[in-house]
């Protein structure tokens, strides 16, 4: 997951590092080292996701009660 920004002809540096940063953004990498700083067990990993699961399920239901499919 190697990201880098070439700096263009008459860009500057801030503008570079911007478009550096949304790119980062956009492929999701502070995330993932803010997730993997610590150690999680197997079974906390599984739990962590079961949640994550439950909770997009609860937000689909719910949109589609507000547009009246349900």
């Amino acid at each position: 997951m190697s990201t880098g920004v070439t700096v263009r002809d008459n860009e500057s540096f801030e503008q570079a590092l911007r478009r550096f940063k949304r790119k980062c953004e956009k492929a999701g990498i502070l995330s993932e080292v803010k997730r993997r700083r610590f150690y999680e067990k197997p079974s906390e990993t599984r739990k962590r996701e079961m949640i994550q699961a439950r909770k997009k399920m609860l937000r689909k239901l719910a949109k589609q009660r507000r547009s009246g499919l349900l």
